[in-house]
């Protein structure tokens, strides 16, 4: 339970990090300090700022495997979970693909459109190679 709400406290932050283009630390600690994520605290930081460290080698990626889509016609929810699922496959050690791909899909059935997930799901997997 715990990794499941500290990545979508990091989603959220990435969300409003592609809006702002600005780091917003006063946010991240307001989420981390939420004690329902008991240890995973830290992992809202990794992976927050692993994004927006890497943010322009994730755009590349992800553009590279978005067939017929270009990056700023990507929904903005969409586009955020591609960012965070993406890093976690690239860059979090002991993370299977298949988990950053199923919580990824879990992320767009609560907060984006009905075909939303078939379509991170596909972009996803062609990023994997599968």
């Amino acid at each position: 339970m715990g990794r499941t709400l500290a990545r979508e406290s990091a989603f959220k932050l990435i969300f409003s990090y592609l809006f702002s283009k600005e780091k917003d630390d006063f946010a991240l600690a307001e989420f981390s300090a939420d004690p329902k994520l008991g240890k995973e605290s830290g992992y809202i930081a990794e992976v927050y700022n692993g994004v927006i460290l890497h943010f322009d080698e994730l755009v590349k990626e992800i553009s590279k495997v978005a067939e017929g889509f270009k990056l700023d016609r990507i929904y903005k929810v969409d586009l955020a979970i591609l960012l965070l699922a993406t890093y976690e496959i690239k860059f979090v050690e002991n993370l299977p693909s298949k988990v950053s791909i199923n919580e990824a899909l879990e992320l767009a059935k609560k907060y984006s459109t009905e075909q939303s997930s078939k379509y991170i799901n596909g972009i996803l997997k062609n990023f994997v190679g599968e």
